[in-house]
């Protein structure tokens, strides 16, 4: 897929991954449009680079996805649609049943999920009428392998690679020219997560790799250890569950 001169959208783009993929992006050659929920934050990237567009839009709200559409379509459209945005809530405690976990994964959903169906629904045709069109769902590592201590999280991101893997398969049997790729990240180094003392990379190297596939029409996108993740898991699932969760007694001293 050639990126030069093309229209992006990209979703949560005002700090970390989405925010370096603006840069990549426009590094490129691309035409930037990031959106986030913090004005200060998307005030602060239009002035280190004036040449994208900022919207404040919230991934998760029905009314800003509306709103968000006919400002894109004001502006001209889009050729690519990378549904970055994304959420996270710690446990209160590892109890499952409690009012503040169902919240927290209603929460989790409506934005890592359902959010990004509507979205991909209001711009499924603009992106079909364009010469190259394409859809980025970033699941995750924990797509392949569930995390205990963030199994909400893990499900959300399960549910969207489904999805996405239904999506590209509907689109080919209506013989449509819409790419769909998913990116898996491995632990990434951002605010959600500057708490944790885990094995990270940098937010500039996912988005190379990811630029790389895009480039070599790589539809599933595996970056760093969700490679070993996704090959470890097919032959020796136990012995994979174990690398990404840590032993009982770590988890009673997070609890």
């Amino acid at each position: 897929m050639n990126l030069k001169g093309k229209a992006i959208l990209i979703t949560g783009g005002g700090s970390g991954i989405g925010l370096e993929a603006a840069k990549q992006f426009l590094e490129i050659g691309a035409k930037v449009i990031v959106t986030g929920r913090n004005q200060a934050k998307l005030d602060a990237v239009k002035k280190l680079y004036p040449q994208l567009t900022a919207i404040k839009s919230d991934a998760g709200n029905e009314a800003d996805a509306r709103s968000l559409f006919n400002k894109v379509q004001e502006l001209g459209g889009i050729d690519i649609l990378y549904n970055n945005a994304g959420v996270g809530v710690a446990p209160a405690n590892l109890g499952i049943a409690n009012d503040k976990h169902l919240e927290g994964a209603v929460y989790e959903m409506e934005v890592n999920y359902l959010g990004v169906i509507r979205l991909n629904n209001f711009f499924i045709e603009m992106l079909k009428a364009r010469k190259e069109g394409a859809i980025i769902n970033t699941t995750s590592i924990l797509s392949i392998v569930p995390s205990m201590i963030e199994a909400t999280y893990s499900a959300s991101k399960s549910a969207l690679a489904f999805y996405t893997k239904s999506l590209r398969g509907h689109l080919k049997i209506l013989n449509s020219n819409v790419k769909i790729f998913e990116l898996l990240p491995p632990l990434v180094d951002t605010d959600m997560v500057a708490d944790r003392d885990d094995k990270k990379i940098s937010p500039e190297k996912l988005v190379k790799e990811l630029i790389r596939g895009l480039e070599k029409d790589q539809y599933t996108i595996r970056v760093g250890d969700s490679k070993l993740i996704y090959m470890f898991s097919r032959i020796f699932p136990k012995l994979t569950f174990g690398l990404i969760n840590p032993k009982k007694s770590d988890l009673v001293l997070k609890a």
